[in-house]
């Protein structure tokens, strides 16, 4: 649950004190001991016997004579006049996690008659449904039953409390049940609770509401309302008396305007409609609303903010964050200045939208105490209006484009300011050495601000501080002791991507009490680990110089352990057997040391894990049964160790959630088991320099993560929950994993684009047989690398599936045969290798193939480019060119040995033909001879010609 419905939880506690303060009858006087009714007393202790009270709140509860008197137990109110129990409140606050009350709700509570104030909110009762009975004590004018794990329907008898004012039971997982025509029967009602109730099946609910012409709060906080309204509802006669409407996270659209503006008349706290479907313009009709104190329209989809807006005189908070505003910030803040708004206006919340521009000036917002615009794409520097905002308490400039030099002189006029975010522009900051804020900062983040080279020293005089963040700063100094011995309330610490050296001293008192966060990663701490905070939720010690061993570990109070990033140190020894305590924990790294032995079976009870990475380590031994329950774990990284035996087939049974699986670099053996073909998400399966043996199974088409082209996600994030002293609720927090991969003949660390990456890699073993065609249906696959096995068969054609493959290597088996045409088609193939193997004949033609090395070809029979050996079919003579090499081809195949053959023999008869006839006659004789001389001029100028082109011909 985030920060903003902490907001919107303290207002609902704030109202509801000084809403219903009038509802309790006046409590015994102290001065007069009143002794309870028997009757009544027994009836409570029978409460009490129903519930497991570890933590002893009902400790005053009991029949000894010290305590007979029940009007002075714990809880117990009763009437000055009567005697009778009026009251019974043993609600707990769960701003913090607190000791509740556990077990179940006695029906001996109907003894207590006049009971008419009942608040068992913020204790467990572990998913049990609302008693029924409850509906029998008649006299009740409030019933708290909010945040107490009851679940299942809601009874109907509940509709039997007429004289009911306050009915909360929100924040439970309860069902309406057969209709809400019981909530119509509550007359009486001003204040109704059913947040996280399901109503889904419920189109009526203005119906129903409109019958409650009392009501004055409506919180309906993620309750699955029908998001569209029937028009026969939209303009019901709804109660006249609403000042509240928190309908918060149901999807709505804007079919909720009709109904909404037609109670708006009196509603003069607030309006709550974020987190829904609403988009477009904000309506006008809220600038109509003159009264309203607060309108919380975050998490929506709203594009422009009406000048209306400017004109609600009294509107003291205007939260529009997460939505799809744009535009330039001047023209915004102009049109909110140019009515009253702008000397109402307390807290301004814009962050998390699409808007443009530089700061401007916010002189005229007098009455400022907090300003949010961070996440957005606003640019130049920061106004030196900002800093006359004498009345601001909370500055929100993070993730923008902010430029420039932050200066003391625009910080002193600042004396409220509780919360200062400048994170992630590109701002500096430059004070005189010896400077004291005139503020007292309790969170402060700073993080990618230009600060050092030197340590902070005005964080010297803030000694309230419970967040600070001086990430990626430019600090390349040490931390000074004085620091160390103020940081005793500190609840989230962040430290990491500095230079800062030195060691840390001992930590485990020097934080706030509840659930601190340490982040110190990528600095140049050395020297072992010292005591840390015992209840830490989140520890990010990496990528620093630290040494030792991690036995600090087990001394932390595990359960509320979330993170923890302890790789690349220098540490060293056996890794501690005390996980069991660490039940909530998400994620561990410890990736990158020299840790040895064998992986302790304690690890297996951590069933909340996701990211586990033991990478680049010494330890040894069979993996042990552990993670059986792990199905949670979506990336699992043990490569680079000594780890033996065989694969265990628990991680294929057990760890279905896996994205990401590397086992290689270690010493497994046997074969590898079917039961892998059951990670249908995994992308990544490294199983590379084991002793592998055995097939290739047929089901890696089971892999369906890799049989889709495009990956679902950039970067691979694991969500783990943490709850900080500032920020009251448990909230969410995205670890980015990453993993180490060799690509393309180097390692690498994948993390911004871990979830874009899908790899087979089970090279460096010792399988054989031939590749499953199966395999050619994981069409995602961008690398394939079964290289260094004694694999066999013919390169399948089907190869040429793998349309997105960008690696492929096959070298160093026993393949044969020929290279498949198809594999000239993969035209995203940037590196291959097919070399040493049997492979024979021609290298397919086409570009891609032939781009290649030869040494990628080395080691087989094969022909034709880009090796030089040319294949036996091809023409091999040079030519001088193109068109004298076809004028020669057309001469050969004319000019053949049987042409001269016959040119020869009718040379012979013609001549002598010729001759007998010029020994009979003398005149033919003369004219014959004159031709037959130039005849023979011409057929020995020919035939000398011919003959030395056949002879070259032969030669060649």
């Amino acid at each position: 649950m985030s920060s903003k419905w902490f907001l919107v939880l303290q207002y609902l506690a704030l109202f509801s004190v000084i809403l219903f303060d009038q509802l309790e009858p006046r409590a015994a006087d102290s001065s007069n001991i009143i002794r309870c009714i028997d009757e009544e007393r027994e009836a409570l202790l029978a409460f009490k016997q129903g519930l497991v009270d570890e933590s002893g709140i009902l400790s005053s509860w009991g029949r000894e004579d010290e305590k007979r008197d029940c009007c002075g137990w714990r809880g117990v109110n009763c009437s000055n006049r009567t005697g009778h129990v009026y009251k019974l409140d043993l609600h707990i606050l769960q701003v913090f996690p607190s000791p509740c009350l556990k077990g179940t709700i006695s029906s001996s509570l109907l003894i207590l008659q006049h009971l008419t104030y009942l608040d068992l909110s913020g204790n467990n009762f572990s998913g049990s449904s609302i008693p029924e009975f409850i509906g029998s004590l008649s006299k009740l004018s409030y019933l708290g039953l909010s945040n107490t794990e009851f679940a299942g329907p809601i009874p109907l008898q509940l509709g039997n409390l007429s004289r009911l004012q306050v009915l909360d039971i929100g924040f439970n997982s309860l069902i309406s049940g057969e209709n809400l025509e019981w909530l119509s029967h509550l007359s009486s009602l001003i204040y109704l609770d059913l947040s996280f109730s399901n109503l889904s099946k419920f189109s009526n609910w203005m119906q129903v509401l409109s019958k409650l012409d009392s009501l004055k709060a409506l919180y309906l906080i993620s309750c699955d309302l029908p998001p569209t309204i029937p028009s026969s509802d939209l303009y019901l006669n709804s109660s006249t008396s609403l000042e509240v409407i928190v309908i918060l996270g149901n999807n709505l659209t804007d079919s909720i305007y009709p109904w909404l503006f037609n109670v708006s008349s009196n509603l003069v706290e607030l309006i709550n409609l974020g987190s829904n479907q609403l988009q477009g313009s904000i309506p006008e009709a809220f600038g109509h609303m003159p009264s309203l104190n607060t309108l919380f329209l975050a998490s929506n989809q709203f594009r422009e903010i009406p000048k209306s807006l400017g004109n609600m005189c009294n509107l003291k908070s205007l939260t529009l964050s997460y939505n799809t505003l744009r535009g330039d910030l001047s023209e915004i803040i102009q049109n909110l200045s140019d009515g009253c708004t702008k000397t109402s206006l307390a807290w301004l919340f814009l962050d998390s939208n699409e808007i443009t521009g530089s700061l401007p000036n916010f002189g005229g917002f007098s009455s400022l105490k907090r300003l949010s615009i961070a996440n957005n794409r606003l640019n130049g520097t920061i106004n030196k209006s900002v800093g006359q905002l004498v009345k601001l308490e909370s500055l929100f400039l993070h993730n923008n484009s902010l430029r420039g030099v932050i200066s003391e002189a625009f910080l002193s006029n600042l004396s409220n300011l509780t919360i200062l975010y400048l994170a992630d522009n590109s701002l500096t900051l430059e004070f005189s050495h010896d400077w004291i804020p005139p503020f007292q900062l309790s969170q402060v983040n700073l993080g990618s601000c230009k600060i050092g080279p030197r340590f902070p020293k005005w964080l010297r005089n803030q000694n309230q501080i419970l967040s600070l963040d001086i990430s990626n700063s430019g600090i390349s100094d040490t931390v000074p002791n004085w620091f160390w011995n103020q940081t005793y309330n500190l609840s989230f610490f962040n430290l990491s991507n500095n230079q800062i050296k030195g060691k840390l001293p001992n930590l485990s008192s020097r934080f706030h009490p509840y659930r601190p966060g340490i982040d110190i990663s990528s600095n140049q701490f050395e020297g072992p680990i010292p005591q840390l905070p015992l209840n830490a939720s989140f520890l990010n010690l990496s990528k620093n110089k630290f040494s030792g061993s991690i036995s600090f570990l087990c001394s932390i109070t595990g359960h509320k352990l979330d993170y923890i990033d302890l790789s690349n140190n220098l540490l060293s020894g056996r890794l501690p057997d005390c996980w069991s305590q660490f039940d909530s924990l998400a994620i561990l790294n410890l990736a990158n040391n020299s840790f040895f032995g064998k992986i302790p079976d304690s690890i297996g009870f951590l069933k909340n894990l996701q990211s586990l990475s033991l990478y680049n380590n010494r330890l040894t031994g069979e993996l042990p049964s552990f993670f059986t329950n792990g199905s949670q774990l979506t990336l699992m990284d043990l490569g680079k160790n000594g780890l033996s035996g065989e694969i265990p087939t628990w991680i294929g049974e057990g760890l279905v959630n896996l994205v990401v699986l590397s086992l290689k670099s270690n010493k497994f053996n046997g074969s590898i088991p079917l039961q892998l073909c059951h990670l249908a998400n995994v992308q990544i399966l490294d199983l590379s320099s084991n002793n592998i043996s055995g097939i290739i199974p047929k089901c890696f088409n089971n892999f369906t993560a890799m049989t889709h082209e495009k990956g679902s996600n950039l970067t691979l994030i694991s969500n783990y929950y943490t709850s900080l002293a500032y920020d009251s609720l448990k909230t969410t927090k995205s670890y980015f994993d990453k993993a180490v991969l060799t690509w393309k003949g180097s390692q690498y660390e994948y993390q911004s684009t871990l979830g874009l990456v899908k790899i087979l890699d089970l090279s460096s073993n010792k399988l054989g047989g031939e590749v499953p065609e199966e395999i050619m249906d994981l069409a995602g696959l961008i690398a394939l690398n079964l290289s260094r096995n004694t694999l066999t068969g013919q390169i399948t054609p089907k190869i040429g599936q793998l349309k997105s493959l960008d690696f492929l290597d096959l070298s160093r088996n026993q393949f044969f045969g020929s290279i498949p045409s198809s594999l000239s088609q993969l035209s995203r193939l940037s590196v291959m290798d097919l070399s040493y193997n049997n492979l024979s004949g021609k290298i397919p033609s086409g570009t891609q193939l032939q781009s290649f090395s030869t040494s990628m070809y080395a080691g087989n029979e094969l022909c034709g480019l880009p090796l030089p050996n040319k294949c036996p079919d091809e023409d091999s003579a040079p030519g001088p060119g193109k068109d004298d090499a076809k004028t020669s081809e057309d001469e050969d195949q004319f000019i053949t040995l049987g042409f001269y053959v016959s040119l020869i023999l009718g040379f012979v008869v013609g001549f002598w033909g010729f001759c007998g006839t010029l020994l009979v006659k003398s005149s033919w004789r003369h004219r014959y001879y004159n031709f037959l001389t130039g005849v023979k001029n011409w057929f020995y100028v020919t035939a000398v010609v011919n003959i030395a082109k056949l002879q070259r011909r032969f030669r060649n």
